[in-house]
């Protein structure tokens, strides 16, 4: 898939000041707008407009694309520093241009004034005006979050999952009406609980106010049979005290499906004894053929009883 330039987009120079970027912002989403342009394309333009705005006019958006691109923006590139928020994040553009475009000029209905004059600079005039909006003027609420558990075998693999949200959309005509919006994550291997996916102003839209972030949280979903601890994964094997103390021959299930045997014949199996399997915990975040352990731990079963004649034994055999 070609990654978009979105310097290319705004048709500005990749040294432009924050006032060059809004100045084309500007520009070109009430060129492009679905409701005044018919052409076919027109449609496309303001999204592509729209997202290049959202990442050139954040500053460590613009930083990260200026050093990684696109790819650096979406994923977790290795030196890359892709943290917006503390922990681990990754930008996606909420797919609303016109939600960009009533933040952007914070008019209920901007046609009226916008549309009416006959060149751009009219329109950047009147936007400077006393009491126009801007987005740098508009407050924003602290983003929305929400914890997302995923099954370790969804992180060992990696998955997508689409969640639903519904908030309030802000019309043209400068009315409320509640929506559902779809927004999918990609979930990548290895992930670890923690990792943040923010979609930026995807919260409720309203007059004169930047809608917050929404944000997921990646977290562990419990598991029957595994632990996580990093990347290493922690299965407990019972065994009986005759076992522990004579050795045996395991099996041990191994995350995704499949089995491996361990042979325990060669010495006891002591209390705090582990045996680690490498290569069969989950993917490193930033190198995923890479995958940490499995690391078997030991709960050892006493009987609940002991005889008396077994008492003896015990101990003249290990005395």
């Amino acid at each position: 898939m070609m990654t978009k330039d979105y310097y290319a987009i705004l048709n500005i120079p990749k040294n432009a000041s924050e006032d060059d970027i809004k100045k084309a912002y500007r520009k070109l989403a009430l060129k492009y707008h679905p409701d005044k342009n018919k052409a076919p394309n027109a449609e496309e333009k303001f999204k592509d407009v729209a997202e290049a705005y959202e990442v050139l006019s954040d500053k460590k958006k613009r930083s990260i694309y200026d050093q990684y691109g696109e790819e650096g923006l979406k994923e977790d590139i290795p030196g890359s520093g892709s943290t917006f928020h503390g922990g681990t994040t990754f930008y996606s553009f909420h797919g609303d241009p016109r939600a960009t475009f009533a933040q952007f000029f914070g008019n209920a209905n901007p046609f009226d004034e916008l549309f009416s004059f006959s060149n751009d600079s009219n329109v950047f005039t009147f936007l400077n005006q006393p009491g126009a909006s801007s987005p740098l003027n508009n407050p924003q609420d602290p983003p929305i979050e929400y914890d997302l558990y995923v099954a370790l075998e969804d992180i060992l693999t990696g998955c997508t999952k689409t969640m639903k949200i519904n908030k309030n959309v802000l019309k043209p005509n400068g009315q409320l009406e509640k929506q559902d919006k779809i927004l999918t994550i990609t979930v990548k291997p290895g992930w670890k609980s923690g990792t943040k996916i923010t979609f930026p102003n995807e919260g409720n839209q309203d007059l004169n106010k930047t809608p917050a972030d929404v944000t997921f949280i990646i977290r562990d979903k419990p598991h029957s049979v595994f632990k996580r601890e990093g990347i290493d994964l922690l299965y407990t094997a019972k065994v009986s005290l005759k076992d522990a103390l004579c050795g045996c021959v395991l099996t041990v299930p191994l995350l995704g499906g499949g089995k491996i045997t361990l042979n325990m014949t060669e010495e006891p199996i002591t209390p705090n004894r582990i045996k680690r399997i490498p290569g069969q915990g989950l993917p490193y975040p930033k190198e995923p053929s890479r995958r940490g352990d499995l690391i078997v731990n030991f709960d050892i079963v006493f009987p609940d009883r002991i005889t008396p004649a077994m008492k003896r034994k015990f101990a003249e055999i290990l005395t």
